[in-house]
């Protein structure tokens, strides 16, 4: 990257103020990000982003063609169509259709940083296009600022995704993605899909959250419709192929 590195803050938790930014990425690896990148590939148009279970029953009222998705303590919702397990929304019939996500931490984040000019939302599955993306952005329209969101407020799953984002952004290569998917496989968060027996917890979403998976496109968020919503955006690496 030519000229002033950007100044790229790492923040956590959700309920803080963000600072002032041009690039807001907010990451949430254990579920809600490898989810929606799961639900893209699966050929789903949009994501609109909810903060309540109110909100997400009263769109299907209205248009009962969306699906519900999410999640309250890690575990579905009722009435839900999906819950948060990216196994098994890989395994749901979802082209061309809507999504409603409500989760604890990564949705309730995104909806609290939508005042950057750009707000893109990613796991560990998409952060090698997303952090591309983003240089591209800073490089082309000289943009200064990028607060990487963990919103997780704790523990060390979206935050080691948060620092090798930081890094790929600026081009140190200082973690290696086998360092960043121990990290994540070590977090408080994972650990609930390792337990033996299993318990309510899905163990093959682990397979989605700690696996790369190129795809071409970055997840951006829609932050002037009535409904928040995350949409597909081809990448910059894309558009230059």
């Amino acid at each position: 990257m030519s000229g002033p590195a950007p100044d790229i803050r790492i923040l956590r938790g959700t309920d803080q103020p963000y600072p002032d930014a041009d690039i807001n990425i907010v990451i949430d690896v254990i579920r809600a990000f490898t989810v929606a990148h799961v639900a893209f590939l699966r050929g789903v148009l949009e994501i609109l982003l909810v903060n309540t279970v109110d909100e997400a029953m009263s769109l299907k009222a209205r248009e009962p063609s969306l699906l519900l998705a999410g999640e309250i303590k890690g575990l579905g919702i009722p009435g839900f169509d999906l819950d948060n397990s990216p196994y098994r929304v890989a395994q749901a019939e979802l082209a061309g259709r809507t999504l409603v996500q409500k989760t604890t931490n990564g949705v309730k984040a995104t909806l609290a940083a939508l005042a950057a000019r750009h707000v893109f939302v990613t796991g560990y599955s998409n952060a090698m296009d997303t952090a591309g993306h983003v240089r591209d952005l800073l490089a082309r329209n000289g943009l200064r600022t990028v607060n990487v969101i963990a919103s997780h407020p704790q523990d060390d799953d979206d935050l080691a995704c948060a620092e090798y984002i930081r890094d790929q952004i600026l081009g140190l290569r200082q973690l290696h993605p086998d360092d960043v998917v121990e990290r994540i496989l070590r977090s408080r968060p994972a650990a609930k899909f390792l337990a033996v027996p299993a318990g309510e917890f899905e163990p093959r979403d682990l397979d989605f959250c700690v696996r790369a998976i190129p795809s071409g496109f970055v997840m951006e968020v829609d932050r002037m419709s009535k409904v928040p919503s995350i949409r597909r955006v081809v990448s910059a690496q894309t558009q230059s192929h």
